[in-house]
């Protein structure tokens, strides 16, 4: 447990952000889903819609220090290779 005041403070900013970055970092996963659950249905209009929308979010996962440049770099090459993939 924490001694001093500044150790507490600490703490208690940690815990916030924990939870706060959970809930962003789960938003992002619902939105990277949308993406693949579009692709498996076939549907192109659906898939590009939903890759339009999960763009920005994962940009804004990486300025908020949620996940690394390259990772979201990773992910958008991967969604959008599978969103071009469709038939």
């Amino acid at each position: 447990m924490a001694n001093t005041a500044q150790a507490k403070k600490r703490a208690k900013q940690a815990e916030k952000s924990r939870i706060r970055n959970a809930g962003q970092r789960s938003n992002l996963r619902t939105f990277i889903k949308k993406v693949l659950a579009a692709v498996r249905e076939g549907d192109k209009e659906k898939a590009q819609a939903a890759f339009k929308i999960a763009m920005p979010i994962i940009d804004s996962a990486v300025s908020k220090g949620l996940i690394h440049k390259n990772k979201a770099a990773r992910s958008k090459s991967r969604l959008n290779s599978k969103v071009k993939a469709i038939a």
